[in-house]
């Protein structure tokens, strides 16, 4: 049986998200220090998926590499900060927390694109906005008075980062930005290098970070590239509140870390908000 494209989008993301999920459990059960761990978040996806780009793309691969221009320099620096930022924020908070903050990604990307692209959000997007911003401040006080704050602090750069690599993808349309994506591995890599103090993996390390880079990391990160291909960024958005579902319900079954009731609160209106938005926006889309 053929799928349609709206099919094979709607499969390939919900793939790429399933995997992802579990990513932030790997993170709290490995053993290597932060930095390390960056290190090999960085290394291992460079070495997967520049393989992976060599054998679909051959020596093309280099051609798009330097024809991205600026929007690809500044994605790629982007992209890296936000690979860095991420494993900062969920070693100093709540998982829930930090996934909680990722999810406003589409929300500043919004915000971005009416300052920077003038584009003009809809009356609905700008509800929307405002209620997650609200939810956010409820979280932040919560985490001000746990120690988390530093945590979300990450959680909310990793966001804001994530929504300006969306704003230079859609600033880029007509070139293609895949190459800038790997090399910004290759820079989270070198740039871990100079605060690294131990690359040794022992235990169930030598498992655990390996699956997790290759599982979590460079496998969805080929398939959410793929994915915008046959559907809408609301089609994907709505995908990726999976992550914020159940990347804390894996934390919570395997290390029994539960989030604040602040935390579950503010995060059930930011992901009820987006879907909302997210629903909406695809039905209009659709009409």
């Amino acid at each position: 049986m053929k799928l349609k494209n709206q099919q094979k989008g709607s499969l390939l993301a919900f793939i790429a998200v399933f995997l992802i999920t579990p990513d932030s459990l790997f993170i709290r059960l490995s053993n290597i220090d932060t930095w390390g761990l960056v290190f090999y978040r960085g290394a291992i996806p460079f070495v997967t998926v520049l393989l992976g780009m060599l054998l679909i793309y051959r020596m093309t691969f280099f051609k798009l590499l330097f024809s991205m221009g600026y929007p690809g320099v500044i994605y790629i620096g982007t992209f890296s900060i936000t690979n860095i930022t991420f494993v900062i924020s969920i070693q100093n908070t709540n998982v829930a927390n930090t996934l909680v903050m990722i999810a406003m990604a589409p929300m500043i990307s919004a915000v971005l694109g009416a300052l920077f692209l003038k584009e003009n959000p809809d009356k609905k997007t700008w509800i929307t906005i405002f209620v997650t911003f609200l939810a956010a401040v409820y979280i932040f006080y919560d985490s001000i008075q746990s120690g988390n704050f530093f945590g979300d602090i990450f959680g909310i750069i990793t966001a804001t980062g994530l929504a300006i690599g969306a704003i230079v993808v859609r600033s880029a349309k007509d070139r293609n930005l895949v190459p800038s994506a790997v090399i910004g591995k290759l820079f989270v890599a070198i740039f871990a290098v100079f605060f690294v103090e131990n690359l040794e993996l022992i235990e169930t390390d030598i498992f655990i970070v390996p699956l997790m880079c290759i599982l979590c990391v460079a496998i969805p990160f080929v398939l959410v590239t793929i994915a915008p291909r046959f559907i809408t960024a609301a089609e994907v958005n709505l995908f990726f509140l999976l992550e914020t579902i159940l990347g804390p319900i894996w934390v919570w079954l395997i290390i029994k870390e539960q989030p604040s009731l602040e935390t579950i609160q503010g995060g059930l209106v930011i992901i009820v908000a987006i879907a909302i938005h997210s629903y909406m926006s695809l039905k209009k889309n659709i009409n």
